[in-house]
């Protein structure tokens, strides 16, 4: 016979796993169309081109032009995939590995940390770089709970700062990963291989700048992307919490 305990835990993870689904959902939705103005802006290879994008506002201009409003949407099938049920387990797992941190005598930050730490192990991917950062912010997150205007700038102060430091680490890898999974630049030879020699190569022949293509669209998708998605799950959750 089930416990009272096991429902209520079925219970919870339900909340978690809905709410941070939830937050992966709206923030893909929202953000899309940065993900693919930095793509095009990652994949091609000599800005002289007079097909190329030579910035941001061009980029958006460009597409919309050739493509329609739909062009700005293409290949959201996959990440709304992916990262729905991505975000669903880090969240449900941070929830998970916190409230088992919460027994030890650690400090509130370093509980928040390794909590971090552990969702994205817990994800077999590599982690987003600034999760630790997130976490680590959100330890004093009861001291400004009876300010709702205040608790709602903090929370999206933290998914902004969080989610820019990640952009600005990991875009180098961002770049190499888009040249491999693009189009080749002659066809029927594959230049990009794995990761490492791709940043590689990109260097030698482009230059450093080069590795940081895109870095303008990512910021501002992961930037506010970061904040839309753990406002979504934070109040999502709660309202699940009095309504389910």
């Amino acid at each position: 016979m089930t416990s009272k305990a096991e429902v209520g835990f079925v219970k919870e993870a339900s909340r978690q796993i809905v709410a941070g689904g939830s937050a992966g959902l709206v923030e893909i939705c929202l953000m899309h169309p940065l993900d693919v103005v930095k793509t095009r802006l990652q994949i091609q290879r000599c800005s002289t081109d007079p097909n190329s994008y030579k910035n941001l506002g061009d980029s958006f201009r460009t597409i919309f032009r050739r493509e329609g409003l739909f062009g700005f949407y293409k290949g959201i099938l996959p990440p709304i995939l992916a990262e729905t049920p991505k975000r669903a387990v880090k969240f449900f797992t941070f929830e998970q590995y916190k409230k088992l941190l919460g027994s030890v005598s650690l400090s509130p930050a370093l509980t928040f940390a390794i909590a971090g730490l552990g969702s994205g192990l817990t994800e077999a991917i590599v982690v987003n770089p600034f999760e630790v950062v997130k976490v680590g912010l959100q330890a004093n997150r009861n001291k400004f709970a009876e300010d709702p205007t205040l608790e709602f700038l903090r929370k999206f102060g933290i998914g902004l700062l969080s989610g820019t430091i990640a952009s600005v680490i990991n875009i180098p890898f961002d770049v190499a990963k888009s040249r491999i999974q693009g189009p080749q630049p002659v066809p029927g030879e594959i230049k990009y291989r794995t990761c490492f020699k791709t940043m590689a190569t990109v260097y030698r022949e482009e230059g450093i700048l080069a590795l940081y293509k895109g870095l303008l669209p990512k910021i501002m998708r992961l930037g506010p992307g970061g904040a839309v998605m753990l406002l979504v799950y934070e109040y999502a959750y709660s309202w699940l919490q009095e309504n389910w």
